[in-house]
């Protein structure tokens, strides 16, 4: 069994419950502990850093040096947001300008997106050879959205306008994999509050583009982007005058699927766009 330490962000204790439970269900599967960091607070996402400098890298940065005090070695991060938020602190605690923050950090712990942790090679090899109900019907398009991996400087992305690892995971499982130029396009983000108007414009433009490769679902692995997508689409589909009816999954909702996780498809159907009938039609229905 791996421990690793872990940082769940708030959101995965609020909205993204359904997010959080797959993590969990699928790291167990993996054979893999996630050691939740004790005493950790919010990263100050997605105003802090609009309102106050010095307070948007003492907030995620409070975070990284409880885990180096508690000997984590690396952090496992599976909000976009909280990972952006982390890995700017871990720059600001780490360069020049250090000496502005209070806080003392040496920089031992590695911030880990959960997206790049659960695609190592080795993971792939043993999902290939353990899954039991392969993807089979699943045309997906991969939406990674902007946070995770720009700007690179800040998250070290290697490949900031084209990640392809999680389209070598649904691959993995037996998913078609449609290509697309728009996995890392932004969504609107928090702007679903303050200006819904422009997240329908972002999102519309997503959704139609998806359907046009002839994705029958969008897959993802923010929450944020989760939540937009999929509740933005009735609002696009009277704009648009089309219905729409694009499931948008979570990346280790699908994991949990093929690899024959009981709960699986219940964490999807907490989803505003009903998932069952595309399971029910590839097959996956369980």
């Amino acid at each position: 069994m791996e421990t690793v330490g872990y940082y769940p962000g708030c959101s995965l204790e609020g909205t993204a419950r359904d997010y959080a439970a797959s993590i969990r269900g699928v790291c167990q599967m993996l054979h893999v502990e996630l050691r939740e960091l004790d005493d950790w607070n919010c990263c100050g996402a997605t105003a802090a850093h609009s309102l106050n400098r010095r307070l948007a890298v003492e907030l995620p940065g409070r975070n990284l040096v409880l885990a180096e005090t508690q000997g984590l070695s690396e952090l496992v991060v599976p909000c976009a947001l909280c990972f952006n938020r982390l890995k700017t602190a871990e720059k600001a605690l780490l360069g020049p300008e250090s000496h502005r923050y209070s806080l003392q950090y040496e920089g031992s712990v590695r911030v880990m997106d959960l997206m790049d942790f659960l695609t190592r090679p080795e993971r792939l090899q043993w999902m290939e050879t353990h899954r039991v109900r392969p993807l089979e019907g699943i045309r997906a398009v991969c939406y990674y959205g902007c946070m995770v991996n720009r700007p690179p400087k800040i998250t070290d992305a290697p490949s900031w306008e084209n990640p392809t690892n999680m389209d070598a995971l649904l691959s993995t499982l037996g998913a078609r994999v449609l290509d697309w130029p728009f996995k890392t396009d932004c969504c609107g983000a928090s702007h679903s509050v303050s200006r819904p108007d422009l997240v329908t414009t972002l999102t519309g433009r997503l959704l139609s583009r998806a359907l046009a490769q002839g994705a029958n679902c969008i897959v993802v692995s923010c929450q944020m982007c989760q939540a937009n997508l999929d509740m933005f689409q009735e609002r696009v589909a009277r704009e648009l005058g089309t219905a729409l009816d694009l499931p948008v999954f979570y990346f280790t909702e699908l994991m949990a699927l093929a690899l024959g996780h009981p709960d699986a498809a219940s964490w999807a159907r907490r989803h505003l766009v009903d998932p069952v009938p595309l399971l029910e039609a590839s097959g996956l229905a369980v």
